[in-house]
C-alpha cells in the first residue's frame, strides 16, 4: 500500500469543499479570441482530427488553458470553466474549439478500438451490458474512472455540455485519496485487497479473438503517488466473463470501499449547464451521474461531448 501521506490539496469533501474550487470563469479576451476562431474553421473548414492548437494563433487561449491545467495539477484534481457561448456558435465549429482547447491540456487518444476520438456522451435507449457502455445509457452510475479496464487509462477527462436532460443527470466527483484513507482508517483489513488484481470487462473494445478481460488492481503506488482504476461495474462483469467467482475479500473490499464513496458528504455534486467544460484527473477522482429522463423531443436530448487526453503512450486505444 502507499506509504506515505497523501497530498492535502486531494483530500476534500464535497460538503466541506469551497463553492468556488475548481472553478475558472471563460476571460472576454480568450471568449473574443475564440469568436474569431469560430469564423476561421467556418471560412475554412477542416475535418477536426486534422486540426492542432500550433496552426492557429491562440495566446490568450493557451495562457488561460495552462492556468485550468494548473487548477487540476495543483488544485482539486478537477476544473470547471463556466462557459462557451455554444448557443451562437455552430455546433461543428464548436466541437472543434473544445478539441483544441482541451488539446492544450494534453493530448486527445482514442476512446474507442476503431480509434474513434470524440465521444458523444448521450443516451441510445439500450440496458448497460458487455459492449453497451454506461454512458450511452439513462441509467444511474457508479462512481468510477474512466477506461479502467484499458492497458492505458486516460490521464484527463474532458466533458462539454451542450444540452441537458429534461430531469436528473446530476454529475458528482470524488477525490480518491479522501475515500482512501477513509478506508485505511475504517477497513485496514481490506485495503491491501485493493492494491492486488481483479478482473475488468474490456467492454468488447479489443482485435477480434483478443482476450476479454484485463487484470490488474484499482490502486497502484506509482513513485508515491495514489493512482486509481475503479469499476465495480466492469469488476463484475470482468469476473464473469474471465470464469473466477469474486473472492470474499474481494467482495467485501469492494463493497466497503463502495459505501465510503457514496456516504453523504463524500462527493461534490452539480448540475452542467450549456457551455460548461469539465476536466478530471482521471487517477485522482471518480466521477459518475444520476439516472436522468430526457426530453421527447431528439433535438433537445441530453448531449455531453466527451475526449479523453493522455500525453504518454500512443494516440491508439491500447495506448
Amino acid at each position: 500500500m502507499i506509504g506515505q501521506a497523501l497530498p492535502d490539496r486531494l483530500l476534500w469533501r464535497g460538503d466541506t469543499l469551497s463553492a468556488e474550487a475548481g472553478r475558472v470563469a471563460l476571460p472576454a479576451a480568450v471568449e473574443h479570441e475564440l469568436d474569431g476562431l469560430v469564423e476561421s474553421l467556418v471560412r475554412d473548414p477542416l475535418p477536426l482530427l486534422l486540426l492542432r492548437p500550433d496552426d492557429f494563433d491562440l495566446p490568450a487561449a493557451r495562457a488561460f488553458m495552462r492556468e485550468v491545467k494548473r487548477t487540476i495539477d495543483e488544485g482539486p484534481g478537477f476544473a470547471i470553466v463556466d462557459r462557451l457561448p455554444v448557443e451562437r456558435w455552430p455546433e461543428e465549429a464548436t466541437r472543434k474549439v473544445w478539441w483544441l482547447l482541451a488539446a492544450l491540456v494534453a493530448r486527445p487518444v482514442a476512446q474507442k478500438w476503431d480509434g474513434t476520438s470524440i465521444y458523444d456522451v448521450t443516451d441510445l435507449g439500450r440496458p448497460p451490458g458487455n459492449g453497451v457502455r454506461p454512458d450511452v445509457t439513462n441509467v444511474e452510475q457508479n462512481f468510477h474512472t474512466d477506461n479502467s479496464y484499458n492497458h492505458v487509462a486516460p490521464h484527463y477527462v474532458g466533458l462539454l455540455c451542450l444540452r441537458t436532460a429534461m430531469e436528473g443527470g446530476v454529475s458528482g466527483i470524488v477525490s480518491f485519496a479522501t475515500a482512501h484513507e477513509a478506508m485505511r482508517e475504517r477497513h485496514p483489513e481490506l485495503l491491501p485487497r485493493l492494491y492486488r488484481p481483479f478482473h475488468f470487462d474490456r467492454q468488447r473494445e479489443h482485435a477480434p479473438g483478443d482476450v476479454m478481460t484485463t487484470h490488474h488492481p484499482m490502486f497502484e503506488d506509482r513513485d508515491g503517488r495514489l493512482v486509481a482504476r475503479l469499476s465495480r461495474f466492469q469488476v463484475t462483469n470482468g469476473q464473469k466473463l474471465a470464469g473466477e467467482p469474486l473472492d470474499n475479500e474481494g467482495a467485501a473490499a469492494l463493497e466497503a470501499f463502495e459505501a465510503i464513496l457514496n456516504e453523504p458528504g463524500m462527493a461534490a455534486r452539480f448540475q452542467f449547464e450549456p457551455g460548461q467544460m469539465q476536466l478530471v484527473d482521471n487517477r485522482a477522482l471518480g466521477h459518475k451521474r444520476t439516472a436522468f429522463t430526457d426530453w421527447p423531443e431528439p433535438v433537445r436530448r441530453r448531449l455531453l461531448v466527451r475526449l479523453w487526453l493522455r500525453d504518454s503512450g500512443s494516440r491508439a486505444y491500447n495506448g
